[in-house]
């Protein structure tokens, strides 16, 4: 496979990630010809930068655009991820990440091949590997379905709260009779269930986006001869 060249406008993005400022004094060949990625370090160690900063941005620039992560009512229930391989993915490799996948996520799951098809799931969370004309492309979503029932339980404690105020209206007979009592304690129910959701789903989403994150990033700086395992 010829070697990934970047034309002047993806160099100068490169560098402005990696410095979130592009060099001055930076060079760049014309669009049709490019740069390599070996090329770009060597300009960026002249200027100070790290051949790890290059490589990074680099990878960042050919990232595909981030899945939509699930959400209900507004609320973000899940993660997702997506990482684009140059090339296929080795038995070897598959096993490896499979390792991976089972430390990070501190569960067994289960893995199924299916030809070129290959996934790892457990409960809501899934990875999936499906080739390209490129390579691979893995997928990395979860979904907390415990969250999603409280916010389901919470709307529906909250929508009849608000119907049986609105035919206690109606009717003129909302007082400190029980229909009252009724409707605070499903306003309470409702609230208080949605709450707990809300806070499960602020210390979970991010650590799941942390895994991926980490995942992804050792695919993605991975070569011909990977080791996931380092």
């Amino acid at each position: 496979m010829p070697e990934r060249r970047f034309d002047e406008n993806e160099t100068a993005e490169i560098f402005a990630r990696a410095t979130e400022a592009q060099p001055a004094g930076a060079r760049a060949l014309p669009s049709s010809e490019g740069m390599t990625l070996a090329q770009l370090q060597e300009i960026g160690a002249e200027a100070g930068i790290s051949p790890e900063q290059i490589a990074a941005a680099a990878r960042a620039l050919d990232r595909p655009t981030p899945p939509t992560p699930p959400r209900f009512l507004g609320v973000t229930l899940g993660v997702a991820r997506t990482v684009e391989l140059d090339r296929r993915m080795s038995t070897e490799e598959w096993e490896r990440l499979v390792v991976l996948l089972r430390d990070t996520f501190q569960a067994r799951g289960v893995v199924r091949v299916d030809g070129a098809l290959r996934q790892w799931t457990n409960g809501n969370l899934q990875v999936l590997v499906e080739p390209t004309e490129q390579g691979d492309r893995i997928r990395l979503r979860t979904r907390n379905g415990n969250a999603q029932g409280l916010l389901s339980v919470g709307s529906v404690l909250l929508a009849s709260a608000g119907l049986l105020a609105l035919s206690g209206v109606a009717g003129g007979f909302l007082g400190p009779a029980q229909p009252l009592g009724t409707l605070i304690a499903l306003i309470g129910g409702g609230l208080s269930t949605m709450g707990l959701a809300l806070v499960r789903l602020r210390a979970w989403v991010p650590l799941r986006a942390q895994q991926m994150e980490e995942i992804a990033d050792r695919l993605e700086a991975s070569t011909t001869a990977p080791r996931l395992d380092k």
